[in-house]
């Protein structure tokens, strides 16, 4: 059976499933057998009743927790909006949910995120920040590159006079494996312009995330 990652984008519509022939994404024969084998693995039947669609629902999931590598996060920044009646003041989002998973166990990391920046002479609708996010988000990941990469590109594509990123995790290679600790939460940020060279700054726009 050919690879039909070559014919099929690597999109993230509504419902999901990428749409093919019979409305859902085709999954190549390796894929499918790869997720049989893990069952196997684990312990289990691959082709008992409950199973027998599994590797297909596997394959579908992964493609849309990972849609994010065929995203390009710096594309929801092309648009600006330069007519801001003079404000000059920080531009703030705040508890963005996002769900992403570790480069290390595949498992899952849960969590928000508060993005900040100060504009310079335009800003970008709102959402686009919470894009970039979810972008990059939505390929394996540590969370301290991934907040760097969201800081960065809000820095590359807006030119702003400050960027501040901070995002709050669960990891569940750590609450769910390993040393079992749930309840534990991790804290990253990433700090750029203003916010990192002036400490009035730096503590108005944490204050503003309510971790001052």
């Amino acid at each position: 059976m050919a690879d039909d990652h070559a014919h099929t984008p690597h999109g993230d519509p509504a419902d999901g499933d990428l749409v093919g022939g019979d409305g859902k994404l085709p999954v190549p024969d390796d894929v499918a057998a790869a997720v049989r084998t893990l069952i196997r693995w684990a312990g289990d039947d691959p082709t008992r009743e409950g199973l027998i669609d599994t590797p297909k629902r596997v394959a579908r999931a992964w493609r849309e927790y990972c849609a994010g590598y065929g995203d390009d996060p710096s594309q929801h920044l092309s648009r600006v909006f330069e007519e801001v009646g003079g404000y000059d003041e920080i531009v703030l989002l705040k508890d963005i949910p996002f769900q992403s998973h570790c480069e290390h166990h595949m498992a899952p990391i849960i969590g928000k995120a508060h993005i900040a920046y100060l504009p310079r002479d335009h800003v970008v609708g709102i959402s686009k920040l919470a894009r970039v996010l979810h972008a990059y988000a939505r390929r394996l990941q540590v969370q301290e590159r991934l907040t760097a990469e969201v800081a960065d590109c809000i820095w590359n594509g807006l030119k702003p006079q400050g960027v501040a990123v901070v995002i709050e995790a669960s990891h569940a290679c750590m609450t769910a494996r390993g040393v079992r600790t749930p309840g534990v939460g991790m804290v990253t940020s990433r700090m750029m312009g203003v916010f990192r060279d002036d400490e009035r700054s730096r503590k108005e726009v944490l204050s503003l995330m309510g971790m001052g």
